[in-house]
């Protein structure tokens, strides 16, 4: 199918960036509709932007009349400030999307959680993230790929100590990460991006899921910006 509409939420996050350059670099979108909290100026000619209210995204129903839906909304502790408003971003922001998807009937819904969600983690972090997957299971939609990266590498608009310092050290010791440890390699953003395009392009249904290791194999199928 070509000629296709998308919508992206997160599209200002490190994935979410690159995920905007793969879609506009793609002859299979002719335009995308960018969902954000304030105004971000894209050169990207297919691209709108819309800014909205994400605690009434009701009101923008329309917007979720698409083809292909992108989630790559997340945020950090250190950004919410607090735990209930992380899971805010992280959880509810993330389940009213994807309750609007199904609600639009739309083919397929792409959303990046992370390595390791569960549900029963003694890790908040993973915690939520297992409460995004197992929510999206119950809502039961066409078509669900679910990306689920290590430590992501790229640029990000805040700095982040602990992430650069992880990064580097992953860099360094990616001979360390094979057969059974490749999973928890560090994975490029542009990577993940284009696992992401690659999959909306497939035409399995159901539910599936992708950590770092098969998200990189996906990556291969598109050119990696």
């Amino acid at each position: 199918m070509t000629n296709k509409t998308a919508l992206i939420l997160g599209a200002t996050g490190v994935v979410g960036t690159q995920l905007v350059k793969e879609l506009s670099n793609s002859k299979i979108y002719r335009k995308i509709h960018l969902l954000t909290r304030r105004e971000m100026k894209f050169t990207e000619p297919k691209c709108t932007v819309h800014v909205v209210d994400f605690e009434n995204l009701s009101k923008y129903a329309d917007l979720f009349n698409v083809p292909d839906i992108f989630i790559c909304l997340g945020t950090t502790i250190k950004q919410a400030k607090t735990k209930e408003a992380f899971r805010k971003v992280d959880y509810d922001y993330v389940i009213e999307a994807a309750k609007m998807a199904k609600t639009s009937n739309v083919e397929k819904l792409l959303i990046i959680t992370a390595m390791g969600a569960n549900s029963k983690s003694k890790f908040f972090y993973s915690r939520v993230k297992g409460d995004v997957e197992g929510s999206l299971q119950h809502l039961k939609l066409n078509t669900v790929h679910i990306f689920r990266p290590s430590l992501l590498l790229g640029e990000r608009k805040e700095f982040r100590a602990g992430e650069k310092i992880s990064g580097m050290l992953s860099t360094f010791a990616e001979f360390v990460f094979v057969g059974p440890l490749r999973p928890y390699r560090a994975i490029e953003a542009n990577k993940v991006a284009a696992a992401m395009y690659a999959a909306a392009q497939t035409t399995a249904k159901g539910y599936h899921f992708y950590n770092s290791d098969e998200i990189e194999k996906l990556a291969q199928r598109v050119t990696i910006n």
